[in-house]
């Protein structure tokens, strides 16, 4: 594909400059520059990428949702198609406590804003690999049991071994006493390892979302996987506003298990250790 020429008939402008600086998993990632000034990220599906166009169509609409309830954490959908989606350019920077104190508050205000059902009304993506958002108005155990954690098993299950299924399947079997307090659907961003998070003019906004209605302590989970910064004022911040139910963090690594199955699946063994810790952790809270 002609990147260049497909992004100046997408947005309708002149591409003064494309610079491609990365990619992630079979999407080209770029910095565009249009005439007047502004500046465009850019993410190009390489021909023949899974997912095809489903995987930009449930992003965008993922972001669209979201700032329907707050527009400041996420940026705006300048355009998108089955080939490409178009952002806003953030020039982000490093974290500060206050930040990231205001991240927390934020997200809990988002959090609040219940969509009413477990679930989205579009096809999910989850990096490369489908998203079961089938809505579901029940429970949100039986929900992420099914739609979380399921589908993902079979795929992973040579990397696991049986040992490792035997956890993921107790866990499943037991998720309505593992899951806590029952809670009404929160507006989660689904997706929110730290990498998804840029900081930038003080204060944080949200990328790459796989959003859905779901569990609020998902979002929270997903920060403390990979070592979000400043992680205890984000905590803080939240906990201002939406104090969380009692044994929240012997629940984060059940609210683990679901991305780091994803991980299994689709990097391999190298995640099939934490993936076993977590179920275990998960039944042992």
């Amino acid at each position: 594909m002609d990147v260049r020429g497909h992004l100046g008939e997408l947005v309708g402008a002149r591409v003064e400059r494309l610079e491609q600086f990365g990619s992630s998993h079979a999407w080209g990632l770029y910095r565009g520059e249009l005439r007047g000034g502004r500046s465009v990220f850019v993410k190009a599906r390489v021909d023949g990428a899974a997912g095809e166009g489903g995987v930009f169509a449930a992003e965008a609409a993922g972001l669209r949702w979201l700032g329907a309830a707050d527009a400041g954490l996420v940026p705006e959908v300048l355009a998108v198609d089955e080939r490409m989606l178009v952002l806003p350019w953030v020039e982000s920077g490093a974290a500060s406590a206050s930040a990231a104190e205001r991240l927390g508050r934020e997200l809990a205000g988002l959090h609040a804003d219940s969509p009413g059902e477990f679930g989205a009304s579009w096809p999910g993506w989850i990096a490369a690999l489908p998203l079961d958002n089938s809505p579901s108005s029940g429970e949100w155990g039986s929900w992420y049991a099914e739609r979380r954690l399921a589908p993902y098993l079979p795929a992973a299950a040579r990397e696991l071994g049986r040992d490792g299924v035997a956890l993921v399947e107790r866990v499943m079997d037991r998720i309505g006493a593992l899951g806590g307090p029952a809670e009404r659907p929160s507006r989660i961003h689904g997706d929110l390892w730290s990498g998804n998070v840029l900081w930038a003019r003080g204060r944080a906004m949200l990328v790459d979302p796989a959003a859905h209605g779901g569990h609020r302590e998902t979002d929270l989970a997903m920060l403390a996987l990979f070592g979000a910064p400043h992680l205890d004022r984000i905590l803080a911040g939240y906990q201002e506003v939406a104090p969380l139910a009692a044994g929240w963090r012997q629940r984060i690594p059940l609210h683990q298990l679901h991305p780091l199955l994803v991980h299994v699946v689709l990097f391999g063994s190298s995640y099939a250790g934490m993936t076993k810790a977590a179920a275990a952790a998960a039944l042992a809270g």
